[in-house]
């Protein structure tokens, strides 16, 4: 019993030991301006041959490629091909869902093409009165599709996520108490009423989201013989969330209630970081969101301002594909910046949203990578972005591509849904 006990409490101070030591290694951020190092971006309008893009045709047939397989190779990681046999089917739909106000269905995605695991699964919710295919909102959410509205039908979910503050996960599982604690997030009711609608998707449904060498989740569904992890230049698990909103997005195709083109794609956080990458190689996606995303998503890398490559990718090595580590404190030799990930967009309307108190997702970073993206846009002809410089607080810029710093904490708020909306207005309805 003494030696139990006394190897427990080895195995614990071990723990306790290492715990400390990686606090210890990781970097203080930088919080301030002045301690911004000089940084040079690459140019989004030059060829890798020294070509200056001074023309549509060129910017398509050779600059955007070169841009999209360097994010593919040393940052988010190549993702497969579309399955061939994939499998849909609708396993609930009520039609008087939310008091009547909306038509609410849960799709379960089979990536197989079998009734069997991997899956993910679909919460829509359209205007009940919609009298023609309505454009709609898609996003990932962190804690099953059950925790974003107040509806107690739908599905709770079985799988694994993280725990949270508010004790409704139990052994990393879902429970009832856990209904409706993410609505505050997604202003259903305002989203309806403005004649939209919502598909939600968990994101644990793709990937789990904790390290475990990439043997959960739809990866090892895709793995060559004899591979048991991505290689160096293949996707982590950003991309295949990205991945799997390709995957739902090819549902929307068959949904005859959907307008599929006009769907606007949103992610908050490390779900910002997934729209834009999504968005980036899928140009189905006719509107993109990034909200909060911060560091390898709208943020600038070079700045090293709050989160940098040294702490997401020691915090979390299963984000971004291998080949991501050897930018650590070497932004500079980075090939690209955010900045060229916005421009991947172009010319489809773009959105980029920061918070005042969010400073580890730099807000003034995510605001220059819209900044520096114009140049693409203004190719393509269209209006740009408008700003120079860094808007005042609570004061939104939208054209066709967007930006907005609010009040506030790292978070998704209804001031932040109101520009949505009305950006989303603005380019599928002219208003």
């Amino acid at each position: 019993m003494k030696q139990l006990l006394f190897a427990t409490l080895t195995l614990l101070s071990i723990f306790v030991v290492s715990m400390q030591t990686a606090q210890a290694q990781r970097p203080k951020p930088n919080y301030d301006e002045a301690k911004v190092p000089q940084y040079k971006l690459p140019a989004v309008l030059k060829t890798s041959d020294g070509r200056k893009v001074d023309s549509a045709e060129l910017w398509w047939k050779v600059r955007r490629p070169e841009i999209l397989h360097l994010f593919e190779s040393e940052v988010y990681g190549k993702s497969p091909a579309p399955p061939e046999n994939i499998l849909f089917e609708v396993i609930s739909q009520k039609n008087d869902a939310l008091h009547g106000k909306a038509i609410r269905k849960e799709v379960s995605v089979f990536f197989s093409g079998k009734k069997e695991e991997p899956r993910m699964d679909l919460l829509i919710y359209l205007p009940a009165k919609a009298t023609k295919p309505v454009p709609v909102f898609m996003g990932l959410n962190f804690y099953g599709n059950h925790t974003i509205a107040n509806d107690p039908e739908i599905t709770l979910s079985t799988k694994w996520m993280r725990a949270n503050k508010a004790k409704a996960i139990v052994n990393h599982r879902a429970t009832e108490k856990s209904r409706g604690t993410s609505a505050s997030r997604w202003a259903i009711d305002e989203i309806l009423d403005r004649g939209y609608g919502l598909v939600a998707i968990y994101c644990g449904d793709i990937d789990p989201d904790y390290d475990d060498g990439f043997q959960n989740g739809i990866h090892p569904l895709f793995n060559k013989a004899g591979q048991k992890k991505p290689a160096a230049d293949e996707w982590g698990t950003i991309a295949a969330w990205a991945w799997g909103l390709s995957r739902a997005m090819d549902y929307l195709e068959t949904d005859d209630q959907i307008d599929q083109k006009h769907v606007a794609l949103i992610g908050h956080s490390r779900l910002g970081k997934t729209s834009l990458w999504a968005g980036a190689q899928d140009q189905r996606f006719a509107l993109v969101i990034s909200n909060n995303s911060g560091c390898g998503g709208a943020a600038l890398s070079r700045r090293r301002f709050g989160e940098t490559l040294n702490v997401i990718n020691n915090a979390f090595p299963h984000w971004f594909c291998d080949n991501f580590n050897k930018y650590i404190d070497k932004e500079e030799q980075l090939p690209v910046d955010q900045h060229m990930l916005v421009s991947l967009i172009a010319p489809r309307p773009v959105y980029v949203a920061s918070a005042v108190e969010d400073r580890w997702a730099d807000p003034r970073g995510e605001f220059l990578s819209v900044l520096n993206a114009e140049p693409v846009y203004k190719l393509l002809g269209t209006s740009g972005f408008g700003a120079k410089q860094m808007p005042e607080v609570n004061q939104p810029v939208q054209q066709q591509m967007g930006y907005h710093i609010r009040t506030g904490k790292h978070d998704v708020i209804d001031y932040d849904w109101k520009q949505y909306l009305d950006f989303a207005d603005r380019h599928f309805r002219g208003s």
